[in-house]
């Protein structure tokens, strides 16, 4: 991960705060969906892992209060998190032209999908582990439609001696010895950072 990552959570704070009396605050979330629209098509879900707001919310806040147990299974599986993804777009588009392009009234439409990504995270952070809600996250599978095998993580079978470090510190729990990487891997390289052997890279 990145030297900011661990700091931009702050920013989901401000925006779902300050932006109910500062609803031009909401236009950080625009920033956001048009990061990952230039970002995935190249690294695929490189965002969440480094640069995302609420993944570093999840990771350095909710962390904190979370039961730490296994994701279910069902959050990673495109049946679930296509509808979701057309459900909460579907809704937040007609908000969108609801708005007819007054300033504040679409900033706040941004700042309300930031009040809602915090309380889904909060609560199947707490409820599972604090990437738990990463796994159904809308934008997370717009990134993996739209680059899922790009930046693949890459095993050197021959150096890995299967120690499990990188199973232990991955926060999507994801099996890191498939072949071919995981779309859903979120390039936040601590799997890299924790191999002894140096088997792991981008």
């Amino acid at each position: 991960m990145l030297k900011i990552t661990p700091y931009l959570g702050t920013l989901v704070l401000i925006v779902s705060i300050g932006g109910l009396w500062y609803p031009k605050l909401g236009y950080v979330v625009a920033l956001v969906f048009l990061s990952i629209l230039v970002i995935s098509p190249f690294r695929g879900r490189w965002f969440c892992g480094n640069l995302c707001l609420w993944g570093s919310f999840n990771d350095f806040w909710v962390g904190k209060i979370s039961r730490k147990v296994s994701i279910p299974g069902l959050f990673s599986s495109l049946f679930l998190r296509v509808p979701v993804f057309i459900l909460l777009m579907g809704f937040n588009i007609s908000r969108i032209i609801s708005t007819e392009g007054a300033v504040d009234k679409l900033g706040m439409v941004f700042v309300t999908m930031s009040i809602l990504t915090a309380s889904f995270s909060i609560l199947f952070g707490a409820a599972w582990s604090p990437r738990a809600w990463c796994t159904v996250c809308p934008m997370g599978t717009l990134q993996r439609l739209l680059g899922g095998g790009k930046y693949p993580l890459k095993l050197d079978s021959d150096l890995c001696i299967d120690c499990s470090r990188c199973q232990k510190v991955c926060p999507m729990q994801l099996d890191l010895r498939a072949a071919g990487g995981d779309p859903d891997c979120i390039k936040c390289g601590r799997c890299v950072e924790a191999c002894p052997r140096g088997a792991l890279r981008f």
